[in-house]
């Protein structure tokens, strides 16, 4: 028989809010986010489409598809964790492109697909799932440290599980630092098959 884990309900606030515009990669600190049905309007993970790449490798690369992936979700806990693991002083995200860091929800990397973070303001992003690290974070991050050059490869394996979450925007709106978040976490079964 399938055991079934109930509905729960974690809440958490927000810690900072940030946007990488144009091309590049890092992010920068904002006072609010503004989101649409299609992200962060101007961010570069924004859009309702994206074009696939190495981390769906069932599509040939830069097929178009749905955006599942348009805010990028962080947790402060778990960077201070990482900061330790790999010997530095802090981990910003804005090094690794973050949107939204968050705080006060453990475990916030492993919260399942489908889970709601509900923003005191009135946004609702739906979690598609983990965002895995890669050695594009790892290059950012090594930029920050002279003679760390080996942090390019050590954060994608030591970041596996705690690199956050994507998500889409389900209900659009604005999100500002301090504001209160709850997560409704979906009933869930371990898949038996």
């Amino acid at each position: 028989m399938v055991e079934f884990i109930a509905a729960k309900k974690k809440q958490g606030q927000v810690a900072g809010v940030y946007a990488a515009f144009g091309q590049g990669f890092v992010s920068q600190e904002q006072d609010v986010l503004t989101l649409g049905f299609a992200g962060i309007e101007g961010d570069r993970h924004g859009g309702t489409t994206r074009l696939s790449n190495s981390r769906e490798p069932w599509h040939p690369r830069g097929t178009e598809m749905r955006n599942e992936q348009q805010v990028s979700l962080l947790c402060q806990d778990e960077l201070a964790q990482l900061a330790l693991d790999m010997k530095i002083d802090q981990l910003k995200p804005e090094w690794i492109g973050g949107n939204i860091l968050l705080s006060g929800i453990e475990y916030f990397s492993l919260l399942p697909p489908r889970t709601l973070l509900m923003f005191e303001g009135g946004v609702t992003i739906r979690v598609d799932g983990a965002r895995g690290p890669c050695r594009k974070s790892g290059h950012s991050i090594a930029s920050q440290f002279a003679g760390r050059e080996e942090l390019e490869f050590v954060f994608p394996k030591i970041a596996r599980h705690r690199r956050g979450l994507v998500g889409y925007v389900e209900v659009p709106g604005q999100i500002k630092s301090g504001e209160t978040v709850v997560a409704r976490i979906w009933e869930q079964a371990i898949y038996p098959g």
